[in-house]
């Protein structure tokens, strides 16, 4: 018995440390790395989710984050969040700065991409495959790791919870 706990504690830390590499993949484009990239699973039904990820601009000049794709979605917005009147609301901004020197944290409750008019819930464990449009940088295929519905972010990401 105890030989049949040590291998369920070796599998479970080996697929622990998998999922944190899997998580920590990183994307370049021109002077921005692009880290960690992660959604949240969604119930049936739902038509819209949110991806988070961290951009760190290394190059010399300012850039944009404006928009996006993601296979499941009819479109990807940019949002923040915003508290109204003790009540927090998501809002679409037109386009993310990404100053000279600065890594932006898309987290949540706070700034993160949303995938509008999802034909299919996204699912834990699923790689969503998308791309991200910068004003300079161009466009960045990436893949989002989706964790369970309630999850905090990845290890390493110094996420928030939504």
């Amino acid at each position: 018995m105890k030989r049949i706990a040590a291998i369920a504690v070796g599998l479970g830390t080996a697929i622990l440390l998998f999922a944190s590499i899997a998580a920590a993949e990183t994307y370049s484009a021109g002077g921005l790395q692009i880290g960690n990239p992660w959604a949240r699973a969604t119930p049936k039904g739902a038509t819209v989710g949110a991806g988070y990820l961290t951009i760190t601009n290394t190059g010399s000049g300012l850039d944009r984050l404006v928009g996006g794709s993601a296979a499941p979605a009819s479109r990807v917005e940019v949002h923040t969040t915003v508290e109204e009147k003790g009540v927090a609301r998501m809002r679409q901004i037109p386009a993310l700065d990404i100053k000279p020197g600065e890594t932006v944290e898309l987290k949540p409750g706070g700034m993160h991409v949303m995938f509008m008019g999802l034909k299919q819930p996204l699912k834990q464990g699923q790689k969503l495959k998308g791309t991200l449009v910068f004003e300079k940088a161009g466009t960045v295929e990436i893949e989002f790791t989706v964790q369970a519905a309630g999850a905090p972010a990845p290890a390493g990401g110094g996420h928030h919870h939504h």
